[in-house]
């Protein structure tokens, strides 16, 4: 996710100069920013030019390497920086904790089609982000797609469990639509193709329609029709709307669970 947000970040003119990537697996950083020069890795933080003040850390390694790396952290001139983590599970109290009270922090759950700039962002900040600081938080997460803000940081679990978790929900509709493609009689080639560009092109008209799902779901059911069918079964008592209401307070039931 990191590399992907850098790669937005240098596309629309970020210096690169004015980056500098930490990672221990050092080859797989310059895979993903290749246009770099040699100076702006290190695999740890004390490989940086000494002195150095950073303007914006971005805290973008898996939730269970995050003790760690804010460790590290110690040996850089922090009271200028603002913290951005898009680490899931790790509250904003978390980073309060070991960086102190008056360090300004944002936590932002993106999601995965952000790797392609088509992702959504939630993000909160603290009280120590001032405006123009928020602001420029807002510019770099909008590299990887749309961008909201929420006040209260608890609405944090229920992003996780509807955009956070959400593509792999759509990931398994077509799994499961191209599953029931083949058991009709599809070869599994078209199946999967018919399935992909069912919900790819759905997920786009939706997208640059005027029209809200409800009404477009509408349009194309014909009374007794082949898609009134199969939506009595969907929309049926135990159909995908209930399905869909467990399976996300299950995801934000874990969400909560993680970040205790």
């Amino acid at each position: 996710m990191g590399g992907a947000m850098l790669q937005g970040w240098l596309a629309a003119g970020l210096s690169p100069e004015a980056v500098k990537i930490v990672d221990p697996y050092i080859d797989t950083a310059r895979k993903m920013a290749p246009s770099l020069a040699e100076g702006c890795f290190a695999t740890a933080v004390s490989d940086l030019p000494s002195g150095i003040r950073p303007g914006y850390v971005i805290l973008a390694v898996k939730p269970q390497m995050m003790d760690q790396a804010i460790s590290d952290l110690a040996a850089l001139d922090r009271k200028e920086a603002v913290f951005l983590s898009i680490a899931a599970g790790k509250t904003i109290g978390y980073f309060e904790g070991l960086l102190g009270q008056d360090a300004a922090i944002v936590r932002a759950m993106p999601n995965t089609p952000a790797a392609i700039g088509r992702g959504i962002t939630v993000a909160c900040a603290n009280k120590n982000v001032s405006d123009p600081q928020k602001a420029v938080c807002h510019d770099l997460l909008k590299a990887a797609g749309v961008v909201e803000w929420v006040s209260d940081e608890s609405l944090i679990d229920a992003v996780t469990a509807v955009s956070g978790s959400g593509p792999a929900y759509v990931f398994h509709m077509v799994e499961a639509l191209a599953g029931a493609g083949e058991q009709i009689g599809l070869s599994p080639d078209l199946a999967r193709k018919l399935a992909l560009h069912t919900v790819s092109g759905a997920g786009a008209l939706l997208e640059q329609s005027d029209l809200d799902a409800a009404t477009l779901r509408t349009n194309v059911t014909s009374p007794n029709g082949t898609t009134e069918a199969a939506l009595n079964i969907l929309m049926g008592q135990n159909g995908l709307g209930q399905l869909m209401l467990a399976a996300v307070r299950a995801a934000h039931k874990r969400s909560k669970e993680l970040a205790d």
